[in-house]
């Protein structure tokens, strides 16, 4: 460690920033990319049809659907469609009785005579729409945080990890640069070092608030799992209690049907939840015990506008209408808990605060790029002078193009297996999430095979022609395209292949500069070529 405080902390920015920056770059791109969850589950299921009824003539169609598919469950759950996400949702759980013992030798399955089912269904008919098996946006949201095929309490200890790791470096970044803000507006092109230097100051202050935030609380997020001792020291036999004290969770429905008695029309008790809400939308709903003379029904509130992810439910006698219950007002701690994981999540935001949201992330993404870039950058010279790349340089550079440059291929090639994988193919959702593992597997390879400057440049060529390419892929695969989503004023489709074919030009631009970027001359070098030059001359 460097000798005086600042030295040493910016010995503490580079370490904190490079051990983890490839990881960090991955959670940055697909936790970016999860502020669009609901659009680009939209895209990747064509199928589903726009929702033209109210939300009370969904529910109407989703309770038709439910009584005719799971006349004997325990438990009907249904989502209902907003303005970013058409589908409605349904589950419902079957009696234990009900339930097909499986064979020896196998699993107990899930769907198809199992414990639960859940269909799609178009609010606007409630019959069962036939879309594409796939988990959309919500691979990207799970990625961020729970990498994929690592076990999840292992994943979630290195996100943690990592993320400690970039406030740590947010930390010292800011300690580091006195001049931060003046630094800020300085970028000196075609200058080396300098000039990466310069992009990763101002990549960093561009969104520091929000890095900042966005590292914290993610942290935040899953606090429970770092710290959960407080947990069991209070409640040592019964940690769901906890849950429902800390959350303000409604109290489990307990005891079992009694009679029969035809219910409420599902209209009636939404209209009191909105009254109870002043006009606040609703999410959807739960029905436990349908049908029975004793049945209630849990209404959950939309996030809307909330800043906070912990929105408010009501309990209704389904029969009678009666209010039963509401979730118990929040403590300051619950509150406190809610805005951090919802400032997180941004559910809240309109759809111009989450382009800026969006936007901010992309640049959190350059941040970390360039920091892991910078120091290979820094270290370039030095193994030079030595006549040859040590295996370090050599390490950080495969890793720097097949992250940097790797992963856009990776995000592309997710969209091109959700249109070239056939529709009833068995585990579809897993077979697209390999897709961007081998897309990205074979980057890495390819660019620790040949780690040079030509490689950024083919890779960010690949993966400009699959971005600015999806939206023809997308018109030869399906009965939407580009043209008819803006006639049809469908913005939710229409503007993920105009994204997609932006991303696409920004990357060909950062290619043509990589294949056409020459490394500037070193003083020495400049100084031997005008010698050289003067001597011609006067020969």
């Amino acid at each position: 460690m460097k000798n005086g405080f600042r030295q040493s902390m910016a010995w503490l920015h580079t370490w904190t920033g490079l051990l983890v920056g490839w990881v960090l770059l991955l959670i940055f791109m697909a936790g970016t990319a999860s502020y669009y969850r609901e659009e680009i589950s939209r895209w990747m299921r064509p199928e589903l049809p726009r929702s033209t009824v109210g939300a009370d003539q969904a529910a109407a169609n989703a309770l038709a659907f439910l009584r005719q598919k799971a006349p004997q469950a325990e438990s009907w759950n249904v989502s209902l469609p907003d303005a970013r996400n058409p589908a409605m949702r349904t589950f419902w759980r079957n009696p234990e009785s009900m339930v097909e013992p499986p064979a020896e030798g196998e699993k107990r399955r899930r769907r198809g005579g199992g414990r639960f089912g859940d269909a799609t269904l178009d609010p606007n008919t409630g019959r069962e729409v036939s879309a594409r098996d796939t988990r959309g946006g919500d691979f990207f949201y799970r990625l961020h945080f729970d990498l994929h095929y690592i076990p999840v309490i292992w994943a979630r200890w290195i996100v943690g990890f990592c993320a400690m790791f970039m406030l740590v470096a947010i930390v010292t970044g800011v300690i580091t640069h006195k001049k931060i803000f003046k630094d800020f507006f300085t970028f000196r092109p075609e200058k080396g070092l300098r000039s990466w230097l310069d992009f990763h100051n101002v990549s960093a202050v561009m969104a520091l608030p929000y890095h900042a935030m966005i590292t914290y609380t993610g942290i935040v997020t899953l606090m429970f799992l770092y710290l959960p001792w407080g947990v069991k020291a209070a409640y040592p036999d019964d940690e769901d209690a906890f849950f429902n004290d800390a959350f303000a969770r409604l109290a489990e429905v307990e005891g079992p049907a009694e009679g029969r008695a035809a219910p409420l029309p599902i209209q009636q008790l939404l209209d009191s939840a909105r009254r109870q809400w002043k006009g606040a939308e609703v999410a959807g709903f739960v029905v436990h015990r349908p049908g029975a003379a004793n049945a209630v029904v849990d209404i959950h509130q939309r996030d809307g506008r909330r800043l906070s992810i912990d929105t408010p439910s009501l309990r209704y006698d389904a029969v009678s209408g009666a209010l039963l219950g509401a979730s118990p007002e929040a403590g300051g701690a619950t509150r406190t808990r809610g805005v951090m994981y919802g400032l997180h999540l941004a559910r809240f935001a309109d759809w111009g605060l989450r382009a800026l949201f969006f936007l901010s992330g992309l640049v959190g993404c350059l941040m970390v790029a360039s920091g892991v870039v910078l120091w290979a950058v820094k270290e370039r010279p030095r193994h030079a002078k030595a006549g040859r790349t040590g295996f370090g340089l050599r390490l950080v550079d495969a890793l720097n193009i097949g992250a940097v440059a790797g992963l856009p291929i990776a995000f592309a090639a997710y969209f091109w297996g959700n249109r070239l994988l056939p529709l009833q193919m068995a585990g579809r959702p897993a077979a697209e999430a390999n897709v961007f593992f081998w897309a990205w597997g074979a980057a890495l390879l390819a660019a620790f095979v040949w780690p040079r400057r030509m490689m950024w440049a083919w890779q960010l060529y690949l993966g400009a022609a699959a971005f600015a390419l999806l939206p023809l892929l997308n018109a030869l695969t399906t009965q939407t395209n580009l043209v008819a989503a803006i006639a049809d004023g469908d913005w939710v489709l229409a503007g993920f292949d105009l994204a997609m074919v932006a991303f696409g030009a920004m990357l060909a631009g950062c290619a043509r500069r990589m294949q056409r970027w020459q490394p500037p001359l070193g003083a020495a070098e400049k100084k031997r070529r005008q010698q050289a030059a003067a001597m011609e001359a006067r020969a």
